[in-house]
């Protein structure tokens, strides 16, 4: 079992940045590939990034290239996803999960996620 906390969401006007935060607790986090997903309200959830487990590979939707940045500090257990220039369609609750192969953005490929955080961008 993995145990997944995220937090750093919040309120933040649109042009702004955010940091969000993942933190494991169980099994080996160094040997998990971790992503990013995130839910809008009436929408599917969707994928963001995802890194591999020694950070060699990064893996983003097109919507999201340029403007956000995944990393992990395997000493730390912790996954991040810095989150610049932010839109208003941004808005949404955000997930970290894991899974034991390589990167991917298909949500059925995970095994382990979080509960979310909030980001609401304002216009």
């Amino acid at each position: 079992q993995v145990q997944l906390a995220e937090s750093g969401g919040g309120l933040v006007q649109a042009g702004g940045s955010l940091r969000l935060s993942c933190a494991a607790s169980g099994r080996t986090f160094s040997s998990y590939a971790m992503g990013w997903f995130r839910q809008a309200p009436g929408k599917e959830r969707e994928f963001v990034a995802a890194i591999s487990w020694n950070a060699d590979r990064t893996y983003y939707e097109d919507f999201v290239k340029g403007r956000f940045t995944i990393s992990r500090d395997n000493a730390k257990n912790t996954v991040y996803l810095q989150m610049n220039s932010l839109k208003p369609e941004d808005t949404a609750v955000y997930y970290c999960a894991v899974r034991s192969g390589g990167t991917t953005g298909r949500i059925l490929d995970y095994d382990y996620w979080g509960q979310g955080t909030q980001v609401t961008v304002s216009s």
